[in-house]
């Protein structure tokens, strides 16, 4: 199959991007999306032309580095049955000789490094500012005593599954990481071990998310459909429900 394709070039963070065309053709309906453009880079490779820079690192859909906009869509979720990251999404989700625009994600909180590279870095710094649990270190303890209600560590287990793709940012219109930041800190509030911390935890956390300028959420709901986790919506409840709580917390403060 041939393949028309449309991408974000940039040279820099300061340079002008703009959209160019590129035909990459010999595609096999078997090739994931980024072996696609590993064939587009060799092609232009051989031309003695820039290759197009794009982030990835495991190809398995464990890390999320890969992502990019498809066709408007983070990680080309109009073009799967099932939301994936980039690296899993195949060409045979693709007709022949169609037109796919590829774009980096965008958002304040995301500028663009190069081409489809963003810099992600703002999540690591809002991880940095509560996403952890102090504890005094020391030998194992036992496996039964600290005990979990079921329910809630299935819901700590789902919520640790995000994976920091930054894809509910991209698909949110206000360009809003509140899906990223209440997983992290539903994960934590579901253990005992993030109880002591839990208060202070949510607002220092939200506060960097403000602060990194990432929008606010208004429950559209578009960063959990395109999740490649599918991390549930009602982690941003969680969030607000502790945020409030802080609020009146001495811990909080």
């Amino acid at each position: 199959m041939n393949i028309n394709l449309r991408v974000w070039r940039q040279a820099n963070a300061n340079a002008q991007g703009k959209m160019v065309s590129y035909r990459v053709e010999g595609v096999s309906e078997d090739m994931s999306f980024l072996e696609m453009l590993d064939l587009l880079n060799e092609d232009l490779t051989v031309k003695g032309e820039e290759p197009v820079a794009f982030d990835h690192d495991c190809r398995e859909g464990i890390c999320g580095m890969c992502g990019v906009v498809i066709n408007g869509a983070a990680h080309g979720r109009a073009a799967s049955p099932v939301p994936t990251t980039t690296c899993q999404l195949h060409m045979r989700s693709f007709a022949d000789n169609a037109t796919i625009d590829v774009e980096p994600w965008r958002a304040g909180g995301f500028p663009v490094i190069k081409d489809l590279v963003v810099d992600r870095s703002a999540f690591d710094r809002i991880i940095q500012a509560g996403g952890f649990v102090s504890i005094n270190a020391g030998s194992a303890v036992d496996a039964n005593a600290m005990p979990v209600n079921k329910r809630e560590a299935d819901r700590a287990f789902d919520a640790a599954t995000c994976i920091g793709c930054g894809a509910c940012v991209a698909a949110c219109p206000n360009g809003s990481a509140m899906l990223f930041t209440s997983a992290k800190i539903t994960h934590l509030a579901m253990l005992p071990q993030g109880q002591p911390e839990r208060m202070l935890r949510v607002k220092n956390m939200v506060g960097q998310h403000d602060a990194e300028g990432f929008g606010g959420c208004t429950n559209i709901g578009e960063c959990a459909a395109v999740c490649p986790k599918q991390i549930p919506l009602d982690t941003i409840g969680q969030l607000n429900r502790d945020l409030i709580a802080s609020l009146f917390s001495q811990d909080g403060k």
